[in-house]
């Protein structure tokens, strides 16, 4: 009886926590669903015209724009947007006539493919990092190894990935001729595109892991781990490591986040044939059916990133289900 009490007290901030988290991103995506609706409503003159261009005939722009239902009222067009979302029909694309949901789904592996081990190399490289800095300049030693991984993080980050992409491409494509630059067809392609998205991602969360290796150092329970005379990598990644990692957790999921929407800039630069590189030729196009639907995937992508990292959070910090209580 009392182990049935407990369980059913333990599973009550669960409850709480799903609750509130869903109904967030539920709001949240009705928000994203009806931002990307009003869209292509306002926009200044016809969207349809400005598409097909001012020398199309009126007939033309008129019957498109019947296929498209522009003409019905605004909320008999919004139910049917609804409606062809649940069912993914996303519309048809003004220049290519092709459906939206084609031109999604064949663009879309390409950028996640990107993102994702844009992601992978950056952890892969800010979490060893961060440890050793954070082990080398715990107490207030290096003090001029600090400075130098602050200073050179911080100029990291700030630098645009666009700019990244320009210069590695200078140097490795156009100078020394090592790596492709354009396209995804071989391995040795993803290799600039991918540096150009992790680099800065990759100096903000090693300064947030030293930051955090430092603080976490000088707690109680690593003090007892040394005074047991536990081995230096016990210490540091058995004990250390993973409860420094929950700061890292919740910024790895932004830092996520924020590589989907670099991919924009960064697969112009290269090329690359994934959503980034279409929206910007839609928005070239006036193709305004597909950026409405490229919106709406990159807003989606961002908000379930943010709810798994909450979730993931929770589960390894049982604290954030009390205060969600």
């Amino acid at each position: 009886m009392t182990a049935s009490i407990a369980a059913v007290g333990q599973a009550r901030p669960w409850v709480r926590f799903g609750t509130r988290r869903l109904g967030r991103l539920l709001v949240s995506l009705w928000v994203l669903v009806t931002a990307s609706f009003a869209m292509i409503h306002l926009i200044p003159g016809d969207p349809v015209r400005g598409a097909l261009g001012p020398t199309a005939p009126a007939e033309l722009v008129e019957a498109r724009r019947a296929a498209l239902g522009l003409n019905d009222p605004i909320l008999t067009q919004y139910v049917h947007y609804l409606e062809g979302l649940v069912t993914g029909d996303l519309g048809t694309s003004l220049s290519s006539r092709l459906p939206v949901s084609d031109i999604v789904a064949q663009r879309l592996p390409a950028t996640l493919a990107l993102a994702g081990l844009a992601f992978l190399a950056a952890v892969v490289v800010a979490i060893p990092l961060g440890v050793a800095m954070g082990v080398l300049t715990r107490r207030g030693h290096g003090r001029r190894t600090e400075l130098g991984f602050t200073t050179t993080s911080i100029v990291v980050a700030t630098v645009p990935d666009f700019l990244v992409g320009v210069a590695l491409v200078y140097v490795f494509g156009v100078r020394l001729g090592w790596l492709p630059v354009a396209g995804n067809d071989t391995p040795q392609a993803y290799v600039l595109p991918v540096l150009a998205l992790a680099i800065g991602p990759a100096a903000i969360l090693a300064r947030i892991v030293r930051v955090e290796m430092v603080r976490v150092l000088e707690a109680d329970f690593v003090r007892t781990a040394r005074a047991k005379r536990l081995p230096a990598r016990t210490i540091y990644l058995g004990h250390a490591l993973p409860n420094a990692a929950t700061a890292a957790l919740t910024l790895g999921g932004l830092l996520l986040g924020g590589l989907v929407a670099g991919t924009v800039l960064v697969e112009n630069v290269f090329a690359w044939p994934g959503l980034g590189s279409t929206i910007v030729q839609s928005i070239l196009n006036k193709d305004y059916p597909v950026v409405q639907a490229i919106v709406l995937v990159y807003g989606v992508g961002v908000l379930v990133v943010n709810t798994v990292v909450d979730v993931t959070l929770a589960r390894l910090d049982p604290r954030s289900l009390i205060r969600e209580g």
